[in-house]
């Protein structure tokens, strides 16, 4: 195999695994196996147009346009001319293509269903990263520069996945990029000769196979440094690179929870913009369907998620710790038992096409029955997805509270705690103080913080002149409100975050509920829940109440009973038993969420599934099959990570076990020569020089465990060194003195007369003296050098080398004979200066 062809393939084997960083962004993971096959016709495309060969600049055009063929026949044949030829139609479906890629990117969580855009995103990113690193790395010899792409392929990954890509990916993506550089430097090495330097280094210095006693070349230099740069970086740029927000409406981000147990965090979030653009949607398409027992759905808001801090520049969640979902939730904070309440069951089912990472539910829920990877988050009372876990089709089922307070019971509330009034009454420094003051002059004359608090209601809702508006400019900072409070126009985001906002200069503790409206009643008794049901509204902490609902957004939702000028008469039921009266049919039916757009209908998305009631499930037994799998499964990644240290194992007895003649001793001395080829110094067979029977002692494959095991402990093999000047080396910058010494010069003596004397003995001992120059060499070295040298040993790449030499024995016999192209050749040959 040439040097040209080894070095794309491992620049193909580079993209492909700096790709599986993007594995945990799609659901499906076919695109992987289409995206290997495309790239290796890209790959191969290449391999024959340097073989042609033609010029640098026909090679990669040569190579785009296969590509650009093989995603038409892919994914727009229909469009194209003989499905093959991509003409304007073409053109403009690749453009729908990435149109609509861009909108599910921005709609679906992670991880994304693999829709024909997104495909045809990733796909071709990945063939443009594949066509820039065959390029550089083959095409122009410079392999060094090739880890950029593949870097900006990992970094992509790890920004859309919160900065949480796997280090696994990472490992993968770093170890081809590493095969990528030494196959460079072997091809150099075998085109231009071996490099020599001057004066010798210290004892354990290394550099990477060339000649010890000489600095390293400044070509391999450069790409160490590159290299350690951009693994360097690629660690670094996840870290800062900020990452998408989960989306509340449209399914944008990931799932915020981190881990397994009972620990972990969870993000930001920050609802405006997917919020915004929920409300404004062309169509009102279908997310939620639910069937209650309330008795009254008009409270029946699904509340998604609380924003609780606010900085000056926007209200978001605050980073809190989750837990394991327990069996029923904690009581509600600072919920009295004088209050009035009644638990109703809901059981809710989440359309396909609704994929994101926060569940939605009545507030405030005390049980939930739900399948997946849900995590409870305590401070918000809210359910979030872990490890990729959405809401995408899953049904569940939620016990909550309908508290009822009464306007006495609001007014007499006592002073909250001090330390939850100090967290959600803080707010900065940019905010005007034109908002305290709107804020005092509208609440003069309260005399509780009840009544501040409905006197800010009413004058959103009915008395300031504000006008609801749905196309206003978004935004919940400091300046947002003022500009709000100004120009009174609007949406449920102004509404809400200003009346928090102007709740607590007040001192009222505040935060913003984000969720969804209760819906449209349908004629079999469900409710129907669509994007434009997105909502947001203010909680204010009542002690005795505890969170409770306002509702400043003008026309929509609607008002609590006690924020109303009087209350119906009602009395509490037993939260153990709940009513089971069906849910109040309108006077007129409403219409159904608008039919599902054409891509959702063909992914099987439209809509959401009649909710049925989900069950607890059984206790089982002892999960004997999960507990083998996990044990298997540890077992395979422990011999995994074991494979060099066996491999390594099993080479040395294998060599050991060679040495079965005995012979009389060597006398000293020995002839010396010319250096033998490098597979020689190296223990591997020579071509007609040593064969089995001018070496029926196994000398030379003793021979190659010594210089592998001073190789495993630091000292680099040496192939321009005769065996005399190799024990000399070892002696030296191993430290050997005495017996272990004496071993290394009659091991070598032997060597140099199986190498040339017309008639080899065998020699005796050797296997010890093996034995005997590994310890004195594990004597000189570190504990940490030891047990890398255990664990991770060096020499194991030959098993590397060796795959190589027989793949490239296989592609050399099965290759293909070349036809005769010499006028093709002459009009297209590329510059005899180009070497390769």
């Amino acid at each position: 195999m040439s040097g040209r062809v080894r070095l794309a393939l491992c620049a193909y084997a580079a993209t492909l695994l700096a790709a599986g960083a993007l594995l945990p962004l799609v659901g499906e993971s076919g695109w992987m196996i289409q995206a290997a096959v495309l790239l290796g016709l890209q790959t191969g495309a290449g391999a024959l147009a340097r073989r042609v060969p033609l010029a640098r600049p026909l090679t990669i055009a040569l190579q785009a346009l296969v590509t650009l063929l093989a995603l038409t026949v892919l994914f727009v044949r229909d469009s194209a001319v003989l499905w093959l030829l991509p003409g304007p139609e073409a053109f403009a479906r690749f453009g729908e293509l990435f149109g609509a890629g861009y909108d599910d990117v921005s709609r679906y969580a992670i991880p994304a269903p693999a829709t024909d855009g997104i495909r045809l995103m990733i796909i071709g990113g990945v063939l443009v990263v594949g066509l820039v690193v065959d390029a550089l790395a083959v095409t122009y010899r410079s392999a060094a520069p090739a880890g950029l792409p593949l870097l900006a392929l990992y970094t992509v990954a790890a920004g859309l996945s919160d900065g949480g890509a796997n280090w696994l990916w990472f490992v993968l993506a770093a170890v081809g990029y590493l095969l990528l550089l030494l196959a460079e430097g072997r091809d150099r090495l075998s085109q231009w000769g071996r490099v020599f330097g001057g004066a010798p280094r210290g004892r354990g210095r290394q550099n990477a196979g060339l000649d010890a006693s000489g600095p390293a070349h400044a070509p391999v230099r450069t790409g160490r440094r590159i290299g350690v740069v951009a693994l360097g970086v690629s660690l670094v740029v996840p870290a800062v690179l900020p990452a998408l927000d989960g989306g509340l409406f449209d399914g944008t981000g990931t799932g915020p929870g981190r881990g397994s147990g009972g620990g972990g965090t969870i993000s930001a979030v920050n609802p405006l913009v997917s919020l915004q653009s929920s409300l404004n949607q062309p169509t009102n398409r279908e997310v939620l369907r639910y069937r209650t027992n309330a008795p009254d759905t008009k409270g029946m808001y699904l509340r998604i998620v609380a924003l609780d801090r606010f900085d000056g520049t926007s209200w978001r969640s605050s980073e809190r710790k989750v837990e394991n979902v327990p069996d029923r939730l904690p009581e509600p904070s600072g919920l009295s038992p004088a209050v009035a309440v009644t638990e109703v069951r809901t059981n809710l089912s989440a359309a396909g096409s609704y994929k994101q990472s926060w569940l939605p539910m009545p507030y405030p829920a005390t049980k939930v029955t739900i399948d997946g990877r849900w995590r409870y988050e305590p401070a918000g009372r809210t359910l979030v997805g872990d490890r990729g876990q959405t809401t995408g089709g899953v049904q569940y089922s939620v016990s909550s509270l309908v508290v009822r307070p009464t306007r006495e019971q609001l007014a007499q509330a006592l002073a909250p705690p001090s330390e939850l009034k100090r967290e959600y009454t803080s707010v900065p420094d940019a905010l005007p103080d034109s908002v305290a003051a709107t804020a005092r002059r509208i609440t003069e004359g309260s005399a509780n913080d009840f009544e501040r608090a409905t006197k800010l209601q009413k004058w959103f809702a009915e008395d300031g002149g504000f006008t609801y508006n749905t196309q206003v400019r978004s935004g919940s900072g400091a300046a947002a409100i003022t500009r709000f409070l100004e120009q009174k126009e609007g949406f449920c985001v102004h509404f809400s975050f200003s009346m928090a906002a102007m709740a607590r200069t007040l001192g009222i503790p505040a935060r913003v509920a984000v969720g969804f409206t209760p819906g449209s009643p349908q004629s079999d008794g469900t409710m129907s829940v669509g994007l434009r049901d997105a909502h947001a509204w203010p909680e204010l902490y009542f002690d005795g109440i505890g969170w409770t609902r306002f509702e400043p957004t003008p026309s929509r939702g609607s008002t609590p009973e006690y924020a109303q000028e009087e209350t119906p008469a009602g009395g509490a039921t037993d939260p153990a038993r709940p009513e089971t009266d069906a849910s109040a049919q309108p006077s007129q039916a409403p219409a159904s969420p608008d039919a599902c757009p054409e891509p959702e209908r063909r992914l099987g998305e439209c809509g959401a599934a009649t909710p049925r009631d989900v069950e607890d499930q059984e206790e089982q037994g002892f999960p004997w099959a999960t507990v083998l799998f996990t044990i298997i499964g540890a077992v395979a990644v422990l011999l995994l990570l074991l494979l060099p240290l066996l491999w390594r194992i099993m080479a040395r007895t294998r060599r050991l076990n060679a040495l079965r003649t005995a012979a009389p001793p060597v006398p000293p001395g020995g002839s010396s020569g010319a250096v033998p080829p490098r597979e020689a110094a190296a223990g591997e067979p020579v071509t007609g020089a040593v064969t089995p029977a001018r070496d029926p002692a196994g000398t030379l494959a003793v021979w190659q465990e010594i210089t592998d095991t001073a190789w495993d402990l630091g000292i680099v093999p040496d192939e321009s060194l005769t065996p005399r000047k190799t024990a000399a080396r070892l002696v030296s910058e191993g430290g050997l003195t005495d017996e272990p010494a004496a071993a290394v010069h009659r091991t070598a003596r032997a060597v140099e007369e199986v190498l040339y004397a017309p008639d080899p003995r065998p020699a005796t001992g050797l296997a010890e003296d093996a034995r005997l120059i590994r310890s004195g060499l594990r004597e000189q070295v570190g504990t940490w050098i030891r047990l890398r040298a255990l664990l991770l040993p060096r020499s194991s790449i030959r098993v590397i080398w060796a795959f190589s030499e027989r793949w490239s024995d296989l592609t050399d016999r099965w290759s293909p004979r070349r036809l005769p192209l010499d006028r093709l050749q002459s009009l297209l040959r590329r510059p005899t200066r180009q070497r390769g």
